[in-house]
């Protein structure tokens, strides 16, 4: 019988990769780095790794046979059970193995104001904007970025199913569309906007897409202070990290907001937040802004990001 040292180092990788699925479902991580559309997928892959886990144990013992006997004067064969490896196997089994050790001993990240500037601003002031006058401000603009969403990708926009018999994996965000046609409704209606994780992207949108039809209304939400460059002293964005397939794509989403202790309040620090909608002009175009009328500090909620809303006919 002969030991093979480089199976049963991917015997031993692939195991990682298992246990490292698993750490994270258990510790409640995995919403830190995916869509909780996609944890489905990730509990397969963990079956998966260790179902590749157990067939790649039969490969480290094995017998000796003609063939190999022969290749000891060399044949250009891997067959898995030298104990030398290459620069360029060690190299490529580094790439594979330094994501779990990162993984495991570092802890899950969120993604905060420092991530932000890296990704690219939410708002944009000009460097010679004039002095502000009254209650109507003269102030930066959301991004023309497209944020891409995933409000109904199992109906057309007739309504018919285009993927007929396929059911929408589970998803905190998942809701039927009449729910989701109701939430929007209560959007219209209510005294208090409250922008709950759930709604907080269809929210956004629907408010930024049309500032003055909220004008006055009061909204309550929940982000953390980010300071663009450029904002006035009593300016600070309240924002949150929307995750529409993992965190590399994350886009930062929030609303410009006038904060009396701006200066004060650190970034990065979490807020829950009640605000009147006013809008502002620039650039001949309409965008809103929130007038603070009252906030406290509050601790980083468990689930820090925001998700597309996943809706389905039934």
């Amino acid at each position: 019988m002969h030991f093979r040292f480089q199976q049963a180092l991917r015997a031993i990788t692939i195991f990682a990769f298992f246990l490292f699925l698993i750490k994270l479902h258990l510790g409640g991580d995995i919403t830190k780095y995916i869509n909780p559309k996609y944890v489905l997928f990730s509990q397969v892959a963990a079956v998966l790794f260790l179902c590749l886990f157990f067939v790649q144990i039969q490969r480290i013992w094995t017998e000796k046979h003609t063939h190999d006997e022969h290749c000891h004067h060399g044949c250009g064969h891997d067959h898995g059970h030298s104990s030398g490896l290459s620069v360029k196997k060690v190299l490529s089994y580094f790439i594979i193995i330094f994501p779990l050790i990162t993984g495991f001993l570092l802890p899950a990240q969120i993604l905060d104001a420092s991530i932000a500037a890296k990704k690219g601003t939410v708002l944009t002031i000009p460097a010679k904007i004039q002095e502000q006058t009254e209650s109507e401000p003269e102030l930066s603009l959301l991004e023309d970025s497209a944020i891409e969403t995933e409000r109904n990708p199992y109906t057309s926009e007739n309504g018919e199913g285009s993927f007929e018999d396929q059911e929408p994996l589970p998803n905190p965000n998942e809701m039927t569309d009449a729910e989701y046609k109701e939430k929007i409704k209560q959007l219209d209606h209510s005294a208090i906007i409250d922008m709950k994780d759930e709604v907080f992207e269809p929210y956004y949108g629907e408010i930024n897409a049309d500032p003055e039809k909220y004008t006055g209304r009061t909204v309550k939400l929940t982000g953390f202070v980010y300071k663009e460059k450029g904002l006035q002293a009593n300016q600070v964005v309240i924002a949150r990290f929307l995750i529409t397939h993992c965190v590399a794509d994350a886009s930062l989403i929030g609303f410009l907001t006038e904060l009396d202790e701006g200066q004060a309040v650190k970034e990065d620090t979490w807020l829950e937040i009640e605000a009147t909608v006013k809008v502002t002009l620039y650039n001949n175009e309409k965008w809103p802004i929130l007038k603070m009328t009252s906030w406290k500090e509050i601790a980083e909620p468990n689930e820090p990001y925001v998700y597309p809303v996943l809706t389905r006919i039934k």
